[in-house]
């Protein structure tokens, strides 16, 4: 799963860190793109010498770097990273793009609902946190399956909070 809890202790906050799936790591890239290059350059060989080959040499260095921008550019647009931290207080969502740019939200842990939207959402079973007026979005680049884990996992986190003294109960 592309995300992990981490517990400290019973009055420890408990933190969620959520990233997308990276499946190719640095070592497969290479040999990705190695690989590419070598398998389009077999049917060149058998022009070699000829003028032929630079007509065609041209088109498939395009190719090899055209998917190597493509594998680039993808491994830029998966750094995404969320961050939900869970206190008895406090809960706060830090949602960081690939850019770096840094979105945050925080509400009362005892107020936040966990959502889950089986087919209203961009995504099917889209996860929400809703809470100080506003709602959010948790995980939606991950797949289906682990959107009802995470679901799940986070209905149990925000079970056990109670309510801080002095507040009115719920309605």
């Amino acid at each position: 799963m592309p995300y992990h809890w981490t517990d400290t202790g019973p009055d420890a906050p408990r933190r969620l860190r959520l990233w997308p799936h990276n499946s190719l790591s640095a070592r497969g890239f290479a040999i990705m793109v190695l690989g590419f290059f070598l398998f389009a350059s077999i049917p060149l060989y058998g022009l070699l010498g000829t003028v032929l080959l630079w007509g065609l040499l041209p088109f498939m260095l395009a190719a090899t770097a055209g998917l190597y921008y493509a594998l680039r550019r993808n491994a830029f647009d998966r750094r995404i990273v969320e961050d939900l931290t869970i206190t008895a207080d406090q809960t706060t969502l830090t949602h960081t793009d690939p850019r770096g740019a840094v979105q945050r939200w925080e509400a009362k842990t005892y107020w936040v609902s966990v959502a889950m939207h089986e087919t209203d959402g961009p995504v099917p079973y889209y996860v929400t946190l809703k809470g100080a007026g506003r709602e959010v979005e948790l995980g939606a680049f991950l797949s289906e399956e682990e959107r009802i884990a995470l679901y799940d996992e986070l209905l149990r986190a925000f079970a056990g909070i109670t309510a801080p003294e002095g507040s009115p109960p719920a309605p």
